[in-house]
């Protein structure tokens, strides 16, 4: 596996690939890369997604992933470092690292919004068109255009916090929401003891805060956090049940399929056989 490195804040590239699999590869920056055109498979931390052009996919710092295109395929890559995410002064969207950070567990397409499909795909073309020439004031573009796509982008993946959060929630919640996400596989530290101690809050009032600020239980968030994972693992990847349930921490396959059930009413092989990607 190679272990690619990038030694400036961003970076922009127009990239192509023939029919051929890459090797695999991992990451210590994000990277956006969007489909321009083609289509093939992606494969990002043994999770196995098709792709088709004008859709958008972000990596995270040390996932691995690799490539098994169909045809000619042309990308363009957006590289960008933790740091860079950091200090740039976002003003709209809370815990914008939070939200990339995060976004591997998830390995489809980030765009959900039809419009915002529309708004990448112009702004991606815009800024193949700038890297391609020599312009006045050329960097500066393509850091306000690296800028907004990675703004629609969180837009995008913030589905992931609770849909009836509170506008103004508290920078602590954002913190426990965080560190679950974190943690998603170790239902140890998981616990409400755990998860008190680990905010200073009494564990009698942790409930009441998170469901006043979330609009739902802690529990609530972490079942369906951990549900939407797995049911990502069945539609994307080719992991078995019992492989799925080691990595979330169940006891045993038996386990994992009497949670799934009990939330979604249906068994993990009849999800994967109805949703199969």
């Amino acid at each position: 596996m190679v272990r690619e490195n990038l030694y400036q804040s961003v970076q922009v590239y127009y990239e192509t690939s023939d029919s051929c699999t890459q090797g695999d590869k991992q990451l210590n920056f994000f990277e956006l890369f969007y489909v321009l055109s083609g289509k093939g498979a992606h494969i990002v931390n043994g999770n196995k997604i098709q792709f088709n052009e004008k859709e958008l996919f972000l990596l995270t710092p040390n996932d691995r992933h690799s490539f098994d295109v169909d045809e000619f395929c042309e990308f363009l890559v957006i590289r960008f470092t933790q740091h860079y995410v950091a200090e740039f002064q976002w003003k709209s969207i809370d815990q914008m690292e939070c939200m990339l950070f995060h976004a591997s567990h998830l390995p489809e397409s980030i765009l959900k919004n039809p419009e915002d499909s529309q708004a990448v795909a112009s702004l991606m073309q815009y800024l193949l068109q700038i890297l391609q020439r020599d312009n006045l004031y050329k960097e500066d573009l393509i850091r306000h255009l690296v800028n907004a796509i990675i703004v629609i982008a969180a837009r995008n993946l913030s589905i992931i916090r609770p849909q009836h959060m509170l506008e103004n929630v508290d920078e602590k919640i954002l913190e426990i929401i965080d560190y679950i996400q974190v943690h998603i596989h170790k239902p140890d530290m998981l616990k409400l003891e755990v998860i008190a101690d680990k905010f200073q809050v009494s564990k009698t009032y942790i409930g009441a805060y998170f469901r006043r600020q979330a609009g739902e239980s802690l529990q609530q968030y972490i079942s369906a956090y951990r549900i939407r994972l797995i049911e990502h693992r069945l539609r994307f990847s080719t992991k078995r049940i019992t492989e799925i349930a080691e990595e979330f921490g169940f006891a045993d396959e038996s386990h994992v399929n009497k949670f799934f059930m009990r939330h979604t009413g249906v068994r993990l092989k009849s999800y994967r056989k109805q949703n199969k990607a």
